[in-house]
């Protein structure tokens, strides 16, 4: 066995008895581009995804077509790291959808949160309740800002009214990082209270969502559910 190969096991081996906790990022990177990097020396690489990137997470969340700008890195490699992110999403969203009963908008922020892990761009979700605080689905609502034209009132009442939702919380992110809701968002936040309220439905909530934190309106007391009658 070559001193490479004899590198490569010893690195695995450690990672099956300690896990990453011990591993700087480059040598997280150095790993896992073993498994579609079978002969090169792939410490190099790692280096060179972090010098382009400037860190882990970066490189995690760096658009695949970015990523094969890095020399040697093809289209197996970049696919490779690109399933990281989207592989802890759908964990995360799967672990969180076992909780059935949201009765608290905290509760129902911390449920949302996942849904948003590694999105590049803005990204609305709605999540649908029945009156026992059931959760019924969290869907895709639109893509871009809030107020923004791909953002439709009408297809967000289509949504709660498709599967019978008497609350709903809205929930969006800012890929930015920080979580400070605009005041488009409050106004947008108002006029989706008034046109679900003309159909029996409640908007609990708007959550605005960066990294894996949020701010809730109606914690922040930018938003009151029952006052949607009186906006205008």
């Amino acid at each position: 066995m070559s001193d490479h190969s004899d590198h490569r096991q010893r690195v695995k081996a450690r990672f099956r008895k300690e896990g990453l906790d011990g591993f700087e990022e480059v040598h997280v990177l150095e790993l896992l581009l073993f498994y579609c990097i079978p002969r090169k020396d792939t410490n190099v690489l790692a280096h060179q995804l972090l010098d382009y990137f400037g860190s882990l997470t970066q490189v995690l969340e760096a658009p695949m077509e970015e990523l094969e700008k890095v020399r040697g890195i093809g289209e197996h490699a970049a696919t490779l790291i690109g399933l990281i992110t989207e592989i802890s999403r759908y964990y995360l969203v799967s672990k969180a959808a076992n909780q059935e009963i949201l009765k608290t908008t905290r509760e129902c922020g911390q449920y949302m949160v996942p849904y948003f892990v590694g999105r590049r761009d803005e990204t609305v979700f709605l999540l649908c309740l029945d009156a026992k605080c059931k959760v019924l689905c969290c869907k895709e609502a639109g893509r871009g800002s809030v107020n923004s034209a791909n953002v439709s009132i009408r297809r967000i009442v289509e949504l709660a009214l498709g599967v019978n939702a008497t609350t709903v919380i809205l929930a969006h992110n800012h890929p930015s990082g920080i979580a400070v809701p605009s005041q488009e968002d409050i106004l947008t936040t108002k006029k989706l209270a008034v046109a679900l309220d003309s159909v029996d439905v409640v908007l609990a909530d708007h959550v605005v969502v960066a990294d894996d934190d949020f701010v809730s309106l109606a914690e922040s007391n930018l938003y009151h559910p029952d006052d949607c009658h009186m906006i205008i």
